[in-house]
């Protein structure tokens, strides 16, 4: 979880997106960080948004719509979720 709720505006600064990439659970840290460190650069700006947006939400619901035991309520977060397993998945 991020130390302080922070708004996507906050995260424009790479550092803070770096930052809240950290997450409280192992398992979002390995998808997070390295698709900024690898993919965040090549974005579109609204997928940037969506990526920051998406680094607003809290850990629980992050951990179950990446595991796919719940669906995202957003349909653009949904599809940069889809974008970022399209990534891992060998």
């Amino acid at each position: 979880m991020l130390p302080l709720k922070q708004s996507a505006d906050t995260l424009k600064d790479k550092r803070r997106l770096k930052w809240a990439c950290r997450r409280g659970m192992l398992e979002l840290d390995v998808l997070f960080e390295p698709f900024v460190d690898e993919a965040y650069d090549e974005l579109t700006e609204q997928q940037k948004d969506d990526f920051r947006q998406l680094l607003t939400c809290d850990d629980p619901d992050l951990f179950a719509w990446f595991m796919g035991h719940e669906k995202c309520p957003d349909e653009r977060l949904t599809k940069m979720i889809e974008f970022m397993l399209s990534r891992v998945k060998v």
